[in-house]
């Protein structure tokens, strides 16, 4: 199984635990973008080469994508896709405010000189400098690239945007790189290893270590293993591999490497097959070179109780259920090797602070964040009953996708607008007048103490589950926010077949329905009354939206028909007036005559409303608390016409303000003869 099929078996596997909503699984599976460049430069030989470079951006939920970028001649699409996914988990378990992302190119380092590297990695940049950024994607060295590579990038990112020192991590220090980066991820696979020792009454000192891989990562790993009492008893990289059952000299075996370039023929052991490295008896072997090296055909000969993934996806999923029922525990790649990230964290804060800080605070706050996240996996593999690969990721895609869920939610309820469910009946005229009392009762309604108390009982008992699913205050496996349930709240609205009593419309039982509602989103105001969030919009008219008819569209529509009557008789007026058809006298009545209908048809349209809401008042009974919690009383019809007469003023305001709509009124003064006298 390859890379990327294996981080999403182990994604998918966690989203199943945590219950998460297929929406919310799927948006977090995609990348957020996917990029492929071509990459042309001269070879030194004047000839031309070209090659594939990839960055894939796959979640900013978090804050700006991370990841390094690779140098190999096995990088693919798929590759730096599961290795980009893996950095979204990854920066969520260590807790540090990043997304994912990951790049590469498909070449192959040792074939290209310093200089061909350097030009590769400028054109690169070119490509891509507009995506990258310090608050967009931040890249870092990762296999065949190192600090001078970043020097490269930045110097080149700088031509198009100025110095910029945080668009990248793992820099030089003289060019605002961080002190402790160069060793971060062999110590924070240390440290790691440490945290998980220490669960089983054991530490580094006097327990044998394997190690394949002797880079950056495995090298640094064994030296500070080296130095707390262990014993590194066998080495490998793509040189060969070494051994000694009495524990290697890792100070010396780095110089030997360095002075001849190869592992082979070191003087304080022995050669050995590296392709037995894995299998060699010890008490913790690490992995810290390739992906996919423990599988099926050789888990079940492994011999290590303990598994630490310094590199990448080292265990295929099959070799992880063999590994497992061997009774193998397996320090997961997720936050094995997180130290890096961590540390470029630090490095990024410090290039925006422009303060650099000392090497022992760097490897402190490593080991307070290692340390810590270890402990936050430990407490998901209890909550949930998982290994600590399910607890590493259960842990970063529950982060993840919280983020998530409090930056879509509010956008979900701007834009998703609900369809109505057949049989769902709409709101005419008359019970849309009804609407109105509903409104203005709901809003200065008082629920029960009885019923009150019980929402938040309700929502005590919400939290208290949560906190018992996560002892990291992560709020365990329910990701979506609280839901109002009523089987008569149906798409954003009451369902007004669901209310009747003696065969006729319960207004009574509405009020109390939408007051118990509104009581719920006060106790609860992240919680939504939907299946999913929506503005509440459909082909039932909202009593909020019936009620702002006062103020703006049937003021609106009256202005509309007054302007057009108006610009059109008098228009007319004044053409037969130019013809000689009406006279002055005539002009002036007839325009006198359309102000007088325009007022009277709004006068009349204000007592046809206050006579329904006077109508409504006499039929809604509304409920008040008193100190027994008897109902009380009946609204008064006073406060409605008070509401309704200062909803009218406004209404008439915005008709007079209108020139269209008082254009009759002006044609009528600029007509009587007083006005022709002051002409």
């Amino acid at each position: 199984m390859n890379a990327l099929a294996a981080t999403s078996r182990n994604f998918k596997n966690a989203a199943r635990i945590l219950g998460l909503d297929a929406k919310i699984e799927k948006s977090l599976l995609i990348p957020f973008r996917e990029i492929k460049v071509e990459c042309t430069i001269p070879k030194d030989d004047g000839s031309l080469v070209s090659y594939v470079g990839f960055r894939v951006q796959h979640d900013n939920a978090r804050g700006p994508m991370k990841g390094g970028i690779r140098y190999h001649p096995e990088v693919d699409p798929d590759e730096v896709n599961a290795l980009a996914q893996l950095m979204t988990w990854k920066t969520a378990v260590a807790d540090i405010p990043y997304g994912g992302a990951k790049g590469g190119i498909g070449c192959t380092p040792r074939d290209l000189s310093m200089s061909e590297l350097e030009r590769l990695t400028r054109v690169f940049t070119q490509k891509i400098h507009d995506l990258i950024g310090i608050h967009t994607d931040v890249p870092a060295p990762d296999m065949g690239t190192n600090a001078q590579t970043m020097a490269w990038i930045l110097d080149e990112y700088s031509k198009f945007h100025g110095h910029s020192p945080a668009v990248v991590t793992g820099k030089p220090i003289d060019l605002g790189g961080s002190l402790g980066r160069e060793a971060a991820t062999g110590r924070g696979v240390v440290f790691g290893t440490e945290a998980l020792l220490a669960e089983y009454g054991k530490s580094c000192k006097g327990l044998t270590f394997v190690i394949q891989g002797f880079g950056n990562v495995g090298s640094w790993a064994a030296k500070l293993i080296h130095e707390k009492g262990g014993k590194v008893i066998a080495v490998s990289d793509i040189t060969g591999a070494v051994k000694n059952p009495n524990g290697l000299d890792i100070i010396e075996l780095v110089k030997h490497k360095e002075s001849t370039g190869s592992l082979l023929n070191f003087s304080g052991g022995d050669n050995m097959d590296p392709n037995e490295i894995l299998i060699h008896e010890c008490d913790v072997l690490i992995p810290s070179a390739l992906g996919g090296v423990l599988n099926r055909e050789n888990a079940s000969s492994v011999r290590a109780k303990f598994i630490v993934e310094a590199a990448n996806h080292p265990t295929d999923p099959e070799a992880d259920e063999i590994l497992s029922k061997k009774g193998v525990i397996i320090l997961p790649d997720i936050y094995a090797n997180a130290g890096g990230v961590t540390v470029s964290y630090f490095e990024w804060v410090q290039n925006i602070q422009g303060f650099m800080w000392e090497e022992e605070k760097v490897n402190n706050e490593l080991q307070r964040y290692m340390t810590r996240a270890f402990h936050n996996i430990k407490s998901m593999c209890k909550t949930y009953d998982c290994n600590l690969r399910m607890g590493a990721f259960t842990l970063g895609v529950n982060r993840v996708a919280r983020a998530t869920n409090l930056r879509v939610c509010s956008s979900h309820q701007v834009t998703k607008q609900p369809q109505s469910k057949p049989g769902a009946r709409s709101l005419g005229t008359k019970e849309a007048t009804h609407v109105v009392a509903l409104n203005v009762v709901a809003n200065s309604l008082n629920v029960s103490a009885q019923e009150e108390s019980a929402l938040r009982v309700e929502k005590h008992k919400a939290e208290d589950a949560a906190d018992s699913k996560s002892e990291d205050g992560l709020g365990g496996a329910e990701l979506s926010v609280l839901k109002f349930r009523d089987e008569r709240w149906k798409n954003g609205t009451w369902d007004l077949n669901m209310f009747s009593k003696n065969g006729k419309m319960d207004w009574d039982g509405m009020i109390l329905a939408e007051a118990k509602r509104r009581k719920f989103l006060e106790l609860h105001p992240e919680a939504s009354t939907n299946d999913d969030p929506v503005v509440f919009r459909s082909s039932i008219i909202p009593w909020w939206a019936w009620m702002m008819r006062s103020y703006l569209p049937e003021a609106e529509l009256i202005n509309g028909r007054a302007a057009m009557v108006g610009f059109f008789m008098a228009y007319v007026v004044d053409a037969l007036t130019g013809i000689g058809v009406v006279g002055q006298t005539g002009n002036f009545i007839c325009k006198a005559g359309f102000f007088v209908t325009v007022t009277a048809i709004i006068l009349i349209r204000r007592t046809q409303d206050l006579g329904n809401l006077r109508k409504l008042a006499d039929e809604a009974t509304l409920p008040s608390t008193t100190s027994n919690g008897k109902l009380r009383g009946k609204i008064k019809t006073i406060k409605l016409e008070k509401r309704f007469k200062s909803a009218f003023q406004k209404k008439i305001c915005i008709i007079l303000t209108r020139s269209a709509s008082a254009y009759p009124f002006i044609c009528f003064f600029s007509s009587c003869p007083f006005y022709e006298c002051l002409g």
